[in-house]
Formats: C-alpha cells, structure tokens, sequence
C-alpha cells in the first residue's frame, strides 16, 4: 500500500526514515514527504501557506493510479491538520489516515498560533518551552540531532485557519497513535468536549493504539512506530 509519511513542524521527510524503513519490511511503499519551503534552511518560505502544504500532499495524492487502490495518509503533530485538509480534498482517495500524537484540526483551527516567529518563520524553540511530556525518552543524544536537523517552518503554516469542506471526510477511518498522553485521556477529554478534539469526535471510525513516549516517536521509538502503522492499516 502507497503510505505518504507528512512530517510535523521544523522536519522534512527524511525524519521519517527509520519508520519508513519499517514500513517497506511490513510490504508497504512508504513515501516520505518534504514539504514546501522546508527543503532546505536556505529557503524562502516567509510566504509559504498551510493550503500550499495541504495542496502538496493532494498533488502526491493524485500523482498515483487510482486503479493501484486508495493510499493512507501518516501525520505527525502539525501534519496532523494537512492530512485532514488533504483527505477533505480528495475523500475517495484515502483508505486510512494515522495521526501520530495528532488529531485532526476542524475547520477555522489553526496548527499552533501560539510559537514564537522570527522573519516569517518559526524556528524550534528551546527545549524549556516544551512540556515534561512532549520531551520524554529524548535524550541529549536525540535531542541533539533532532535540533541539527530542523528547519523552520514557515509561520502563515502555523496561523493559517483550517479550510475544509467536504463532510465525507468523517467516514475516511483513522488511527489515533496516542504518545505524550494515554488514549484514554484523549477520550475523556473528548468526552468532557474538549474544542480541540471536537472533529476528531465527528470522525464514525476511530481506532486508538498507546505507544507511550514523548512528542517524537519517529526518533524515539521509530521501529515501535512502524509496526503501528502498518498494525493500523494492514496490506491492501
């Protein structure tokens, strides 16, 4: 099964290496995703959209044979929001969507308005901006390479209001892959109405798995991940 791999904020696609790799030994064609204006440190991404990250992911989307089957869309944190947007576009393409530590955002939501931008981008902030939970099994080792590696991410990606507008995306089924908090809380406080989680709660098809770890299982327990994946999704 076609597996396109969307990182969260600050990671291009080859953070999804070790989990791909998983993937591709599971019988899956995983294909890891750099989003616009994230190729590089260099690049210009001071006008870089979140509708122009969805729009890549729909583009990788339609590049493949309908005739080959639906894909499943993976989003990690902030790729969480652009596969719901990319599965709103194109419903009848996706046979699955995972979200790792994510959830979908709901029409007029936003990734993350809240970090600190600098020049129209928003580098990764220092690690006591973050919550114990968001940093657990991360040691100075892997805190270190993933800080070499990150890019910014450009900021209208992470103000930018969710535009979504097709209604059959609640029938698309998902897998929530619960990491800094137990599905169990995810659904209390789902339960309670919490606004954040009210279209994850529109969703008629949802699986939870636990994979306790920090915000970053791609680096902190990638093969764990993988296998979760494609426990999730199966072979077409």
């Amino acid at each position: 099964m076609d597996v396109i791999l969307v990182p969260g904020l600050w990671l291009d696609g080859s953070s999804w290496d070790k989990v791909a790799r998983t993937l591709e030994h599971s019988g899956h064609r995983p294909h890891p995703l750099t989003l616009p204006g994230m190729e590089s440190p260099d690049a210009d991404r001071s006008e870089i959209t979140l509708r122009d990250h969805v729009d890549a992911v729909v583009a990788m989307i339609d590049s493949f044979d309908p005739a080959n089957g639906k894909v499943v869309l993976v989003g990690h944190s902030g790729g969480g929001a652009i596969v719901h947007a990319a599965a709103d576009a194109r419903p009848d393409r996706v046979a699955h969507i995972v979200y790792v530590d994510s959830w979908p955002t709901g029409d007029g939501g936003a990734i993350n308005s809240g970090l600190p931008a600098e020049n129209g981008e928003v580098p990764l902030p220092d690690w006591s901006l973050f919550d114990d939970e968001d940093l657990v099994d991360l040691n100075d080792e892997l805190r270190a390479e993933f800080r070499a590696r990150t890019i910014p991410s450009p900021v209208h990606v992470t103000r930018d209001p969710q535009r979504l507008s097709d209604e059959r995306r609640y029938d698309v089924p998902i897998t929530v892959i619960a990491c800094e908090f137990p599905s169990a809380t995810l659904r209390e406080w789902m339960e309670q109405g919490e606004p954040v989680l009210r279209e994850l709660a529109k969703v008629r098809d949802v699986e939870y798995v636990d994979l306790p770890t920090g915000h970053w299982p791609q680096f902190t327990r990638p093969e764990e991940l993988g296998r979760a994946i494609h426990a999730s999704v199966g072979i077409a």
